[in-house]
């Protein structure tokens, strides 16, 4: 967590930058001085009825945010209680005697800030719905705050604009409308898993919904029997950030997801995009930097969809990216530019596929190329001959493990010793979520999951178990971001010599195992016994061999 927080009070109720660790003392040294309890509001788990039952408006007036109503009294925890008259002021507000707690001035602010005041806007948006029509803004951007949507005049805009400014606090990386028989649904998908983002909407207002969505894409709203797809732009918080439509007809009307794609927050995670951020074990990391440094063949990353694929790709191409290599990517989008790297996006409505485009990238005489996927023959050919005329390439292919990839390429009429030749390396991974490091604790798991997990009793031996019990920072889930557990196939002169020979797949397992290669389910076991993710999340993404 970082130690400083930026104020959101336009009142100047509170300083604008505020040093988490001295407040926090400072509130502990308050309570004790005023003998009253102190809470620790960075683990603090917010009462949603009563919390919803006060005007956002007074909370930030007099710093302070409700526990628990007891007996006709309220337990509120207070910034500064030492204030007698605003003590006053606020139970005569409230109308309800207050047993007052202090807490740190800060974890408040970010309370407030994180937590409920965007899912406030959220629901009173939902509370009112009049049927209007939604026009786009002149300038084609729009400009999403706080303010601006509480001052919004039409509830559906208002609505629309609340679900996309909590999803981007939430960190969630899509939305999801989703159209039922007499309801609609929002969820959002945060660290890969579905979340709902507010109550049910009656299934009257779904069609102005998916309306003001269409005009924000560029849609169009008469037709409702194809897909659509599209895409918009907004600004938030002095960012831009675009985000990606793709419409649905269903049996009870149209469905949306939203992806967001972030560009400008992930540019500064990706300066410094290394392969020892991903969470890939040390070990593996070594392997692949040796494999990434080969002056010629095929880096190959598999793995299903939205399992991390292109992150790894494009950390290895930041790690061996310099002056003197010329790097080409072609990709299906673009979804993040690299400093210094030719990106091209394909464009099939236009006749640029991979295999077009991969063809005349050869012609600019690269050094290293990424492909962001391979999905035909046509393309698979030509990637494979680019590996054996001395060129490095990064691509990515869907398969559940190493071994499936083979396979899948020779259903693509791949020649097998070609391809063979040019491997160097195939990367599995999946990504599983971490424990939450503000909220972690021990737990004792129960010998049903241990039954289901497979664990011997020589594993079990000292083993620690960690779970997140839920706070303010990780939305309540015990879970914040993810990372990749992985399994690395070095294509050696033995394991080629299986292949050529069209060997059993279990036979291949079995000598790449004997040649230090570990699996995804043993890269999961051991995420959670150095405490950084549950047995419940690998149990999700992997299989017990």
């Amino acid at each position: 967590m970082s130690t400083t927080t930026r104020s959101t009070s336009p009142d100047g109720g509170m300083p604008r930058f505020l040093d988490a660790a001295s407040e926090e003392t400072r509130a502990r040294q308050l309570a004790e001085r005023l003998g009253l309890p102190y809470v620790d509001l960075w683990t603090f788990r917010i009462d949603a009825e009563v919390f919803r039952s006060i005007p956002l408006e007074w909370m930030l007036r007099f710093e302070f945010v409700p526990e628990k109503a007891e007996n006709g009294s309220l337990a509120v925890i207070m910034a500064d209680p030492a204030d007698v008259v605003k003590r006053d002021e606020l139970e005569g507000l409230l109308k309800k005697r207050l047993l007052v707690r202090v807490g740190s001035r800060a974890a408040m602010q970010d309370i407030l800030q994180k937590s409920e005041s965007t899912q406030r806007v959220l629901e009173e948006a939902t509370e009112e719905f009049r049927m209007q029509v939604v026009r786009e803004d002149e300038e084609g951007q729009e400009v999403l705050s706080i303010d601006r949507i509480t001052a919004d005049a039409s509830p559906i805009i208002k609505l629309v604009d609340s679900v996309l400014f909590n999803a981007i606090q939430r960190r969630a990386s899509d939305i999801h409308i989703e159209t039922q028989e007499h309801v609609v649904v929002i969820k959002y998908r945060i660290d890969g898993v579905l979340y709902p983002a507010m109550e049910p909407i009656d299934k009257k207002h779904h069609q102005t919904i998916i309306s003001r969505i269409k005009v924000m894409s560029e849609l169009d709203i008469a037709e409702k029997r194809v897909p659509q797809d599209g895409r918009f732009k907004v600004r938030v918080k002095g960012r831009t950030i675009d985000f990606r439509v793709s419409i649905m007809p269903t049996v009870h009307g149209e469905d949306a997801v939203i992806r967001i794609l972030d560009k400008e927050s992930a540019n500064a995670e990706f300066k410094n995009l290394r392969l020892d951020v991903l969470g890939i074990d040390p070990e593996t990391t070594r392997r692949l930097r040796k494999f990434i440094r080969e002056p010629y063949g095929m880096v190959l990353v598999t793995g299903p969809t939205g399992s991390g694929k292109t992150t790894t790709l494009y950390a290895c191409l930041s790690e061996i990216q310099s002056v003197e290599d010329k790097i080409i990517t072609i990709e299906d989008p673009v979804e993040y530019q690299l400093r210094g790297v030719t990106q091209i996006p394909v464009n099939e409505k236009k006749g640029l596929t991979f295999a077009r485009g991969l063809r005349s990238i050869l012609r600019h005489d690269p050094d290293k190329i990424m492909v962001g996927e391979i999905r035909d023959e046509e393309t698979a050919q030509i990637a494979v001959q680019a590996a054996l005329t001395g060129h490095l390439v990064f691509t990515t292919v869907h398969a559940n493990n190493v071994v499936d990839v083979l396979g899948r390429f020779l259903n693509m009429k791949v020649e097998l010793y070609n391809f063979v030749s040019a491997l160097n390396c195939i990367l599995a991974q999946r990504l599983v979520r971490k424990i939450c490091p503000h909220c972690k604790i021990q737990f004792v798991p129960t010998p049903q999951l241990l039954e289901e997990s497979a664990l011997t009793s020589e594993q079990m031996m000292g083993a620690t178990f960690w779970e997140g019990r839920g706070c303010i920072e990780c939305n309540g889930t015990g879970f914040y971001g993810r990372m990749a557990i992985t399994e690395l196939l070095d294509l050696s002169d033995r394991i080629r010599g299986l292949i050529l020979d069209k060997r059993p797949a279990a036979e291949i397992k079995k000598a790449a195992q004997a040649e230090g290669m570990s699996f995804l389910r043993e890269s999961a076991i051991k995420k959670v016994f150095t405490g950084q993710t549950t047995l419940r999340e690998i149990n999700k993404v992997t299989f017990v061999e």
